[in-house]
């Protein structure tokens, strides 16, 4: 079967190309990808190319798929795995295997090491690893982008689970945010940063008395406020708050005021920015516990941590990259209990759009960029639906659904694209 996939060769050398899937063997899986969810991730190794751990030293002659968050359908299940899966079966995937025996050893993953299967494709191999680890999830949630949207979401999940905290009088840690607590996403709210947020609301095990968000950028304050609102966080016995430390004079004395001064038990930073790293260090309650999730570019960067408080005040710091098995079945069920990640998707495009997107996915605002893979369509906001469909029939029932649904994406929106995207003429540039 050929398939159209883009495939990184090198540094910021990205191809959409057609070439041949190999047959599968009894112990593979032939599937359709629908969906793709861009991943600053990608952008980090299309930008280092055979610098970053993950990627093979060989691509120049053998390049990878890239894209790892990402679903579709089982198309046809070697003998091997017959009695588990089933052609028709919706999937997602973890992409971080840990598989030891992998094209580069314990770090291989979909997106970044494999010549036959990654998201930003049409159709893939699913090689035995995937499987043998426990790594191709089920889903039977509607729609596809949520699945898609399942690692992102199995990501910030992890970051919950990681935090820990001390029995005092023993050396026993616990494991998890203080139920209860307080807590501060800091620069909350890009992608990943809603994607907390959401969990948080939803979550029913255990839940921060106090949740503060905050950022320097008022419009996309406002923006999340308006998806995940003060009022539904209340009704979940939430008390949560939106704040602009750009307009602070002082942010660590004004947030720890929030607090009562008693300071944050669980601090989440989502920017590898050294005054916001430092800002989380200084709200920390005692026993508080930083969770630096931004994964900086810069091998070097570093940033001033208060150790008299670590002895004495019991503080802690944890870092954190990505989810396990535990937190992707997590996420899908999560979502199948009404957790809606749409939230976090402000672009849809398709396959064509995907190299010029993911080398310069820093400098395009907004949140997700959701890729169908079939579809060839231009990077386009959400936002300007409304405008585009003045003159396109397409864009304007696109518009219509997402207005009806507080200007988010929907599975009513991706079911009309996927059976209307692909007549001729309706994506042509406006």
């Amino acid at each position: 079967m050929k398939t159209r996939a883009v495939r990184l060769y090198g540094k910021d050398d990205l191809r959409l190309e057609e070439f041949d899937l190999p047959q599968i063997k009894e112990n593979e899986i032939l599937a359709k990808v629908v969906s793709d969810s861009l991943c600053m991730s990608s952008h980090k190794a299309t930008s280092q190319g055979t610098e970053h751990k993950r990627i093979p030293d060989d691509v120049a002659d053998n390049p990878i798929i890239i894209g790892h968050e990402f679903a579709g359908e089982l198309l046809e299940v070697g003998a091997k795995w017959a009695d588990k899966f089933k052609p028709g079966d919706k999937f997602s995937i973890q992409p971080a295997l840990y598989y030891e025996n992998g094209p580069v050893g314990i770090l291989s993953a979909p997106g970044y090491s494999y010549h036959f299967i990654g998201g930003d494709a049409t159709y893939v191999v699913i090689p035995n690893e995937v499987m043998e680890q426990d790594c191709l999830l089920a889903y039977h949630g509607e729609g596809y982008y949520p699945a898609s949207l399942a690692e992102p979401l199995s990501c910030v999940i992890g970051a919950m689970h990681a935090n820990y905290h001390t029995i005092p009088g023993s050396y026993q840690h616990k494991m998890e945010i203080v139920d209860g607590g307080k807590m501060a996403i800091l620069a909350g709210v890009g992608p990943m940063g809603l994607a907390a947020i959401n969990y948080v609301l939803h979550r029913e095990d255990r839940k921060p008395s106090l949740l503060v968000v905050t950022d320097v950028n008022q419009s996309r304050l406002d923006r999340a406020a308006e998806i995940y609102s003060v009022d539904f966080a209340a009704s979940r016995g939430i008390d949560l708050r939106y704040v602009n430390t750009g307009n602070m004079e002082d942010p660590v004395r004004e947030l720890k005021a929030i607090s009562d001064d008693a300071g944050y038990d669980d601090v989440f930073v989502f920017a590898p920015v050294r005054p916001v790293v430092e800002q989380g260090d200084a709200i920390l309650a005692f026993d508080g516990c930083l969770n630096f999730f931004a994964g900086p570019g810069d091998p070097t960067f570093s940033a001033l941590f208060n150790f008299y408080n670590v002895h004495y005040a019991y503080t802690h710091i944890v870092g954190t990259s990505g989810g396990n098995n535990d937190d992707m079945v997590e996420a899908i069920d999560i979502m199948s209990r009404g957790l809606d990640p749409a939230g976090l998707i402000t672009h849809i495009g398709g396959l064509n759009a995907v190299a010029e997107a993911t080398k310069n996915l820093p400098d395009i605002p907004g949140g997700k960029k959701l890729i169908y893979t079939h579809l060839t369509m231009p990077l386009t906001p959400i936002a300007d639906f409304g405008k585009l469909g003045e003159t396109n029939e397409l864009f304007k029932e696109l518009d219509n659904i997402c207005n009806r649904h507080k200007g988010l994406w929907s599975v009513e929106a991706e079911a009309y694209l996927l059976e209307h995207g692909a007549k001729p003429n309706l994506l042509n540039p406006i």
